[in-house]
């Protein structure tokens, strides 16, 4: 007998409200460029957001992490998780548009296969997995427009892109290791992760950058922008994915990462005004489609004996090594 299927009144309007905040976090880094370095972004957002988190993880009677081991290990996983790429995202934008930036974060979950299937080399590609690879990477030929010919700033940007979305392949990956290995929340995994990224770029960012120009010569829109990353798409967001997969399951949960790319788009031509070439569009439904394939969307859904007797639903997303359920705990 299946499990009924939860009220989607419990869970829809953080789904949509997710999608929304990190669709139009793009945007907000392309506001707060105007006055700030990249990798200041980058820290203000990490540092609200831990901020929020950690007031969610006292809320709900949980401790920080604990042990030595731990955290050297959430050092080095908030520099592939956070600190780096959050960074690239910011010298990205300076190069591209935001609307490329939402379109690149898409490919997340395939970079994120690429990482399974190279660091478990017992682990072999089925032929699904390989289809949605190359369907990934033939979208990726689409919104670079290859045929045009490639370079300047916007391939550096692009590239850029590629770095953040390849230690987002690590990290997802890393994820799974830290959850297995020490007893963690995700919400405790993301404080402790936050936390370090905090400290990194308080001392990344003035030798990169050099000093922060003072918080007074800042205009509201760059506040407003800092706040939305940070406390919003950095803080909040995760709060309510959290919900969504406890309510939902992480197979729904996972499933937001569709979303974000379409609302960068409309954002980014709506709000900021960007140019977008016909392929870009085209080139970001090839790769998601690409994800689909790779995380058993498309695979029709089918009940199982469980051991017991009962029945419950195949859900490939959960049982894909290179699902993007991860993203849950990131």
């Amino acid at each position: 007998m299946t499990a009924p299927a939860p009220n989607a009144a419990r869970w829809l309007p953080a789904f949509l409200a997710i999608a929304l905040i990190w669709g139009t976090s793009f945007m907000f880094i392309k506001d707060a460029l105007a006055e700030l370095e990249p990798v200041y972004i980058a820290g203000y957002r990490i540092l609200l957001g831990a901020l929020t988190l950690l007031i969610f993880l006292f809320a709900r009677g949980l401790r920080p992490p604990r042990g030595t081991r731990l955290w050297i290990h959430l050092f080095v996983y908030a520099i592939v998780a956070t600190s780096v790429p959050f960074t690239l995202f910011g010298y990205a934008e300076q190069r591209v548009p935001s609307v490329l930036a939402g379109i690149w974060n898409g490919t997340a979950p395939l970079t994120t296969l690429v990482v399974t299937l190279i660091a478990m080399r017992s682990e072999r590609p089925s032929r699904r997995q390989i289809a949605g690879l190359l369907a990934g990477f033939a979208g990726v030929l689409v919104v670079l427009g290859v045929w045009n010919g490639v370079g300047g700033s916007s391939l550096a940007g692009q590239l850029m892109l590629l770095g953040a979305v390849t230690c987002y392949g690590i990290a997802f990956n890393y994820t799974r290791w830290l959850m297995k290995r020490f007893e963690l929340s995700p919400l405790q995994l993301s404080v402790g992760q936050l936390t370090m990224s905090t400290l990194q770029l308080l001392i990344a960012a003035p030798l990169i950058a050099g000093a922060p120009p003072s918080p007074l010569s800042h205009s509201p829109r760059v506040y407003l922008a800092v706040v939305a990353l940070g406390v919003f798409g950095t803080g909040i967001a995760f709060a309510l994915n959290n919900h969504v997969v406890r309510t939902a399951g992480i197979t729904t949960g996972s499933m937001v990462t569709y979303l974000p790319p379409f609302v960068g788009a409309v954002a980014g031509v709506v709000v900021l005004h960007e140019h977008l070439t016909w392929n870009q569009p085209v080139g970001g439904l090839i790769v998601l489609l690409g994800v689909g394939i790779s995380q058993g969307l498309f695979v029709r859904l089918r009940p199982r004996q469980e051991v017991g007797g009962g029945q419950r639903v195949d859900d490939p997303v959960q049982r894909d090594p290179a699902g993007d359920g991860a993203r849950a705990a990131v």
